[in-house]
């Protein structure tokens, strides 16, 4: 099984993580069907919060917009896969995660298209070296 949040805001992926306050959770079984769905609302303290509850969720994925280094870092700590600098509207972004469509140039952010094509591959991947 795999269980993803996306971070949104109005229907759409949330430009910027650190100030999202709002998750979209999505778990699929192994046939990659939708098993269970949720909203859920993220702590407004301190970052680390935000982190830990999604390690509580048993989130493996975080689809979002951009997001700071230090957030990652604290990601990649708790084995949280990361797809940063997605934009798009939630069903759309959610269909293309559930059929590994994603990082696609149609879902970056706006003026991310060349130059966070490698920091959203690397990180897909889970890579730890962004700059």
């Amino acid at each position: 099984m795999r269980k993803a949040a996306f971070a949104y805001w109005d229907n759409r992926i949330a430009p910027v993580f650190d100030s999202a306050r709002q998750l979209y959770l999505v778990e699929l079984d192994d046939s990659g069907q939708i098993i269970a769905e949720a909203r859920e609302t993220l702590p407004d303290d301190q970052p680390v919060q935000k982190v830990l509850r999604l390690a509580e969720l048993g989130v493996d994925t975080l689809v979002c917009g951009a997001i700071s280094r230090s957030l990652q870092e604290m990601l990649c700590a708790y084995g949280i896969r990361l797809v940063p600098f997605v934009a798009g509207e939630l069903p759309e972004v959610i269909q293309a995660w559930r059929s590994d469509g994603l990082p696609a140039d149609a879902f970056a952010m706006p003026g991310c298209r060349r130059r966070c094509r490698s920091l959203r591959q690397r990180t897909a991947m889970g890579g730890r070296n962004i700059s």
